[in-house]
């Protein structure tokens, strides 16, 4: 089992910041991949990003966000971070955290980020 616990969602204005972490229960050294989705109203979930245990860390990016946002990890911290830059309205959804481990995919619970003025 692994739970995955998501924070720094907020609301920020167009062309702002923000940092998403995401908090997992165990080794994320042991996770094959872990990576951000999100979900806007009426739409479907749909990939953000996503990074590799292997190596330096194999990265992937949906192409709307590429160049803006940048995904990372922190093996000593448990952690993975997505940097979010030069955010847009369109960039509002309820971002979950994704973990795949034995086969097995996790969900965190979701935070919510909105971009308006």
């Amino acid at each position: 089992q692994v739970q995955l616990v998501e924070s720094g969602g907020g609301l920020v204005q167009p062309g702002g910041s923000l940092r998403l972490s995401c908090a997992a229960s165990l080794s994320i050294a042991s996770i094959y991949k872990m990576g951000w989705y999100r979900q806007a109203p009426g739409k479907q979930r749909e990939l953000v990003a996503t990074i590799t245990s292997g190596g330096g860390g194999s990265t992937n990016y949906e192409d709307s966000v590429k160049g803006r946002f940048t995904i990372s990890r922190d093996n000593a911290k448990n952690t993975v971070y997505l940097q979010m830059n030069s955010l847009k309205s369109e960039d509002t959804a309820v971002y979950y955290c994704n973990a795949i481990r034995d086969a097995r995919m996790y969900w965190g619970q979701g935070t919510q980020v909105t971009v308006s003025s």
